[in-house]
């Protein structure tokens, strides 16, 4: 319902902003328009508005549209590296999503939404679905959470050929959506499922089945983040892991089970896994929400018997882009763990708090997996 509402605030102002426009014969403008040199021009008509600028993942600050004399803003940018960027417009100090493009970022609470633009390349990007790869499958589950005491959702990936191959029982990956998205954040954004289909037609990775569970404890918003991060870890471990067991030929030995998330989710999926080594041997985070004064009492038993630890753990993986806020944390969380002798792998990249760092970390990750 939140998304819902979000999305009907934000189709309102737009539009309030198209109720401006004149009675026009000719079509509305395009926006946003891709130049074949990979320049693009984001237009929008709005006789009465003062100023309005773009937002987005692709510059750094803002970009001021220009207005003409028959009221239609617009600006250039460019050229753009392919990739998928969000981008947004502010008119009049009021941020909004372009009303031209129907490509809509969304997630669990308003702050999150934004458009979508994605410039291609000459060739298949790594995320891109492929016509001649088999595909796997996504699928949506509500389930009794008694831990929490409500019914609650979660996205499930099978590989291609789950179905047919019904005596195979799959490793497992539980994978975490970041603060302010949902459980649907991965596909819809990350494109999980496109990565790992086309990395197991290139045979870097085993098949293998995906979980990805609504992420909050309580709703977005509502409550203190700690409870929030409690009641989810209770939710994972008493709920979700048995109901995944019970309806999915997964393999149940830790072995065969990792853990993963991105920012608030990959903070989750880091406390979450090395407070358990008897359920997770893999545990990995991207731009993990990490709060460097609390990782004495939240990995105080991880590094109480480093050498159990590390005997334990087939892998301790995290990476952060340099241009992220997080990455300060990141670093600290690397110098704790070289201090206690946590053997990790501490990935530092370029980029921001960004779906295009973490497409890449998770291309990077799932072949370390479960080899």
């Amino acid at each position: 319902m939140m998304k819902l509402a979000a999305l009907l605030i934000a189709a309102s102002f737009a539009g309030s902003i198209a109720a401006q426009q004149p009675n026009r014969a000719s079509a509305p403008p395009v926006s946003p328009e891709i130049q074949a040199d990979r320049h693009v021009t984001f237009r929008l008509l709005a006789p009465k508005a003062s100023a309005i600028s773009v937002t987005g993942e692709f510059m750094t600050g803002e970009k001021p549209m220009q207005k003409d004399d028959k009221g239609l803003w617009s600006v250039t940018v460019g050229p753009l590296e392919p990739e998928i960027y969000n981008y947004n417009f502010t008119i009049d100090g009021v941020k909004t999503i372009d009303p031209g493009n129907p490509n809509v970022k969304s997630g669990s609470t308003p702050s999150t939404i934004a458009s979508i633009l994605e410039i291609r390349g000459e060739g298949h990007a790594f995320y891109d679905g492929q016509p001649a790869t088999p595909h796997g499958e996504i699928r949506t589950h509500w389930y009794p959470s008694k831990s929490i005491g409500s019914l609650r959702r979660l996205t499930v990936y099978t590989p291609p050929g789950y179905d047919a191959n019904a005596k195979t029982r799959y490793p497992v990956l539980y994978l975490f959506h970041g603060a302010n998205a949902d459980e649907v954040a991965w596909t819809r954004l990350g494109h999980v499922n496109l990565i790992l289909d086309n990395l197991l037609a290139a045979g870097k990775i085993k098949p293998f089945v995906v979980v990805m569970p609504f992420g909050y404890g309580v709703p977005p918003g509502s409550g203190p983040g700690g409870e929030s991060n409690a009641l989810f870890a209770r939710d994972l471990l008493e709920d979700v892991i048995p109901y995944v067991q019970a309806g999915y030929r997964v393999n149940t030995t830790r072995d065969q089970r990792a853990i993963a998330g991105l920012s608030m989710g990959g903070g989750q999926s880091l406390s979450i896994g090395l407070s358990h080594p008897e359920l997770f041997s893999q545990v990995a985070g991207f731009s993990a929400a990490l709060r460097p004064a609390d990782f004495d009492k939240t990995f105080a038993a991880a590094v109480a018997n480093p050498q159990e630890t590390n005997h334990k753990l087939r892998l301790l993986w995290f990476g952060c882009g340099s241009d992220d806020s997080l990455f300060p944390a990141a670093q600290s969380f690397d110098a704790f763990l070289s201090k206690n002798k946590i053997t990790h792998t501490f990935r530092q990249s370029d980029g921001a708090h960004t779906w295009m760092v973490w497409r890449r970390y998770l291309a990077e990750l799932t072949p370390l997996l479960f080899r």
